[in-house]
């Protein structure tokens, strides 16, 4: 699907748009985009300069969540139906090893302070945490019904996995590796985030439409609830996946799938500023580095959408539709 020239854009680009598009600085544009390609077991990877697909990875099957290890040398995916999490090495862009992940891996996270990734083991209702160097599971906590969403916060104290089923938030303290805290945050919670300063994690609910907020300083009770209405959209469409929360503290992006837009919303404030029409069932998100623009995974129209997030909200609009594999599901920048 292209949004240039289409109605499906909110705002069609103007050519003024695009030449200052293509004047933004070399150091902006010199990124990787890599987007996991669910039904064709492959990974695209985009350039930032040109906003084109460069090179096709061919990994396990199923590939879902990405997340890069700590040192920058590698891009780990989880690929569901392989129970692995592949290796590629980020020089060569090949599939260098693979470590045996346990039951239908679907998101994964990397410990910001040790080499350990955190997997949502869906089928197992647990939390497998792997060493990454030494090629070891260390641990497995238990956890709710089908879990799905994962989050570690900065500091790597606290990680919150989403049980689809229980609808429940578990916060497991990484001292201890156990879950310390269950809080209820809406129906079928898909994703975490935590503000920058690590004081609150937002987490998605897919089938209620919301966002639960839960202060991670004190109670870790849920604190505030974000609704969303998208006008002439039937509710059951607005359902809230992935996010992207600015490190500034200014916004937060969340995905509402079916009903194809973003929620543009004031981190603050918690009001919601905006919506941003985009691909085809959007899924995930990601911020670049500068965080002047945010690419959409749209996984059934098959494409990325990159939105302009530079300025104000008003000034917020996609610029580029770029087609990938079949059921786009994730999305992560190179750092």
């Amino acid at each position: 699907m292209s949004f240039l020239g289409t109605t499906t854009i909110k705002r069609t680009a103007s050519s003024a748009t695009l030449a200052v598009f293509l004047l933004l600085p070399t150091a902006v544009l010199a990124e990787r985009v890599f987007v996991s390609n669910e039904k064709d077991n492959t990974v695209s990877v985009i350039d930032g300069k040109t906003l084109e697909v460069v090179e096709t990875i061919n990994v396990g099957r199923r590939p879902r969540a990405m997340a890069f290890s700590n040192d920058g040398s590698e891009l780990f995916v989880a690929v569901g139906d392989d129970e692995a999490i592949d290796m590629i090495d980020l020089a060569s862009l090949k599939v260098v090893r693979s470590l045996a992940s346990g039951e239908d891996p679907e998101v994964i996270r990397v410990d910001p302070n040790q080499p350990y990734i955190y997997v949502s083991n869906e089928d197992d209702n647990i939390v497998s945490v792997l060493d990454y160097q030494q090629r070891r599971r260390v641990t497995q906590i238990p956890v709710g019904v089908e879990p799905e969403g994962l989050g570690v916060s900065p500091d790597g104290r606290w990680l919150i996995a989403t049980s689809e089923t229980s609808n429940m938030a578990h916060i497991i303290d990484l001292e201890s590796m156990e879950a310390v805290h269950h809080r209820l945050v809406g129906a079928r919670p898909r994703y975490v985030e935590f503000t920058e300063d690590g004081s609150k994690a937002w987490v998605s609910a897919e089938i209620a439409g919301k966002v639960a907020i839960i202060d991670m300083q004190d109670t870790f009770d849920v604190i505030h609830s974000i609704d969303f209405e998208v006008q002439g959209v039937p509710k059951e469409a607005v359902q809230a996946v992935g996010m992207q929360l600015t490190s500034d503290g200014r916004y937060a992006f969340v995905a509402l799938g079916p009903s194809n837009r973003v929620a543009v919303v004031d981190q603050q404030s918690h009001e919601v500023l905006d919506y941003l029409l985009v691909g085809q069932r959007v899924w995930h998100l990601a911020l670049n580095v500068g965080e002047s623009r945010l690419f959409t995974t749209n996984g059934v129209s098959g494409d990325v959408t990159v939105i302009n997030v530079e300025g104000d909200v008003n000034d917020f609009e996609a610029i580029r539709s770029i087609p990938v594999g079949r059921f786009p599901w994730g999305v992560i920048v190179e750092p």
